[in-house]
């Protein structure tokens, strides 16, 4: 006589793709100075835009066209206001397969970037986040949805991360 046990049902996560698990995840935020970058670019492109906005204004005198230039000064400012808030919900966590990328307020994205998918990890400065010891760290995977770039990282954490994605992606990629 054999001894048959029954087998238990498969469950329902067996089988099925891996979800995004976010609840628990440890997210890495980026630098508070990232607020400062942020919204002296915003002041910057904000002044330009708004003198241009009121140019039709200028050249022409006709009052209504000065709409324009209000309307995009209080759009800008507007941004500028929310730009703390925005900066706080960039985060990134590095899990055992993939690194998490996420973002946004009103429209959230989280993105996902498989470690063995990544073909070029590049850290850029521009001048303002460079005077306040700044970098960003881009990903660049085979499909052109999944590129992610992490503003506002120390220069010190941005290096230790690319280093440490290189070696983690050369890994997967050999199958070690």
């Amino acid at each position: 006589m054999t001894d048959q046990t029954e087998a238990a049902p498969p469950t329902a996560t067996e089988g099925a793709p891996r979800s995004i698990e976010l609840a628990g995840t440890d997210w890495q935020r980026v630098s508070p100075k990232y607020i400062v970058v942020d919204i002296v670019g915003y002041v910057i492109f904000g002044a330009i835009m708004t003198v241009a906005g009121f140019i039709p204004y200028w050249v022409s005198g006709w009052a209504p066209s000065a709409l324009l230039g209000v309307a995009l000064a209080v759009l800008f400012l507007v941004t500028i206001a929310l730009t703390p808030r925005r900066v706080r919900a960039i985060g990134y966590a590095l899990r055992d397969d993939d690194l998490l990328f996420r973002r946004g307020i009103l429209f959230q994205r989280v993105v996902a970037v498989p470690y063995g998918r990544m073909q070029l990890v590049d850290i850029s400065r521009g001048p303002i986040a460079r005077a306040v010891g700044l970098a960003e760290l881009k990903f660049v995977t085979a499909a052109a949805s999944t590129g992610v770039l992490i503003p506002g990282l120390p220069l010190a954490e941005a290096e230790r991360l690319r280093d440490h994605l290189v070696a983690v992606a050369e890994s997967r990629r050999a199958g070690l």
